[in-house]
């Protein structure tokens, strides 16, 4: 797992604490990823069930993610990062986390964009963050973005809740972006031996690959819900100018 999508997750369960149980699809670990792919530990004292299509390394449940077995409103929280590139059936499985998800719930998504194509076992789709609105749009809250530059992002993430969506969903959804872009600006001071390998790909890549480096680690997110105000409209727009 990339160390930026584990910040995204980190971020926002500093930022949006729920209670009951939580449930990660793609939750099978990849000898390569190393220990960061392990997210439960980011929630020591939450009950957490693993779920992914094959038993394996983090896996507590078999589920297939567009054919859930699970009743409906019954997860406090779900986790689905580095995982719907790999579901051909994307708009089923976002329709079924929404069923399952408990009314106050909170959903997280990430999804490569700008990456390799990649197995585990298969893998299918780029989703764009318009692409992530519009599966979103039966929340009551949706916090979208992406990570990069904004025309090839490495990232896309997204944020969502069933209703009621929290009281302070917009100041805490704008407290939760500066939150993560603040995770990515601590990324940006590597090791040495990774500015040194950084710095030899810049001196020998194209003007578009300078670019892509230079931006990796700024990030940038539209704040979408039922009661924006005024007030609220123009914090939201202000973020814009965090990246």
């Amino acid at each position: 797992m990339r160390e930026h999508v584990r910040d995204f997750v980190a971020a926002a369960a500093e930022r949006f604490p729920t209670r009951g149980a939580i449930y990660e699809f793609g939750s099978y670990q990849v000898e390569e990823q190393g220990a960061g792919a392990d997210l439960r530990t980011l929630f020591p004292d939450r009950p957490y069930v693993g779920c992914d299509m094959r038993p394996g390394p983090g896996v507590d449940r078999v589920e297939d993610i567009s054919r859930l077995t699970l009743d409906n409103d019954s997860a406090a929280m779900i986790i689905c990062v580095e995982t719907l590139e790999h579901v051909f059936e994307t708009r089923r499985a976002v329709d079924e986390m929404v069923r399952v998800l408990a009314p106050g719930g909170m959903v997280l998504i990430s999804m490569p964009f700008h990456f390799r194509i990649h197995g585990y076992p298969d893998d299918y789709w780029r989703i764009t963050p318009s692409c992530l609105t519009r599966l979103l749009e039966p929340l009551a809250a949706t916090i979208i973005g992406s990570q990069g530059p904004e025309a090839t992002p490495n990232t896309v993430y997204g944020v969502g809740f069933k209703a009621p969506a929290p009281a302070a969903f917009v100041a805490d959804a704008a407290r939760f972006v500066e939150g993560f872009q603040a995770r990515l600006d601590e990324r940006r001071t590597l090791a040495p031996h990774k500015r040194a390998r950084r710095a030899w790909r810049w001196l020998f890549s194209t003007k578009a690959e300078r670019r892509r480096l230079s931006k990796y680690y700024e990030a940038r997110f539209a704040i979408c819900g039922a009661s924006i105000g005024a007030a609220a409209s123009a914090r939201r727009q202000a973020l814009g100018a965090l990246t």
